[in-house]
């Protein structure tokens, strides 16, 4: 999935202030984080991450070679949120794999009918970047792959006659949130219907395995 609401960094205009690396790295990705995701990446120049952060450029040079470094540190720590979000509404149904995928579905439209969300950062960044070579879309593609890799076992799991037909199907409903969150807008009926989807399509693709259970 997606980023977290991050807090308004406070004292944002501290210049001059002398912090140690460690400080100055998490200020410097508190403010990527927030104006990476709201404004893109393109639009951000490391002026203003520096200007957020409240550092002084040489602080984002020591801590980051170029302003690539700093996208693809952005995109691993939103990858770090997505996997523990996904893996805590999984956590929710230990003994049942359908309502896990169903589960994430339902947290993922809550998450996406926050006010200030603005969809999956790393889809966001593949509209961003074509060229596939570029770190930042070598970090799109782990992403993805492990969302489906996980799909796939979960799917599995539930007993699903084609699981990974079904992840697919669940993978599309994820992008479809992500868009329509930022189309038809947060609590929109079109972003509400996903969960009732994919119920449906679990129902298809574990029938086989709910009619032997049955039997």
């Amino acid at each position: 999935m997606t980023r977290s609401t991050t807090e308004q960094p406070k004292n944002p205009s501290r210049r001059g202030v002398r912090t140690d690396g460690a400080t100055a790295q998490e200020q410097l990705l508190d403010a990527a984080q927030e104006l990476f995701y709201r404004d893109g990446v393109r639009a951000i120049g490391v002026d203003a991450v520096v200007e957020r952060a409240g550092v002084n450029k040489m602080s984002l040079y020591r801590q980051f070679a170029s302003k690539d470094e700093l996208v693809v540190a952005y995109l691993e720590r939103m990858d770090e949120g997505f996997r523990r979000r996904f893996e805590a509404s999984v956590a929710k149904h230990p003994d049942d794999p359908a309502m896990q995928l169903i589960q994430g579905l339902e947290d993922l439209v809550k998450r996406a009918s926050s006010p200030d969300y603005r969809g999956c950062p790393f889809v966001n960044i593949a509209c961003e970047f074509g060229d596939p070579a570029h770190p930042a879309r070598q970090l799109v593609e782990r992403n993805k792959s492990y969302l489906m890799t996980r799909l796939v076992e979960i799917s599995t799991a539930a007993g699903a006659d084609n699981p990974a037909e079904l992840a697919e199907s669940i993978a599309l409903l994820v992008d479809g949130i992500y868009a329509t969150s930022q189309t038809y807008g947060p609590g929109s009926g079109p972003l509400r219907a996903a969960p009732r989807i994919a119920r449906t399509l679990i129902d298809v693709a574990c029938a086989t395995h709910r009619k032997q259970e049955g039997s």
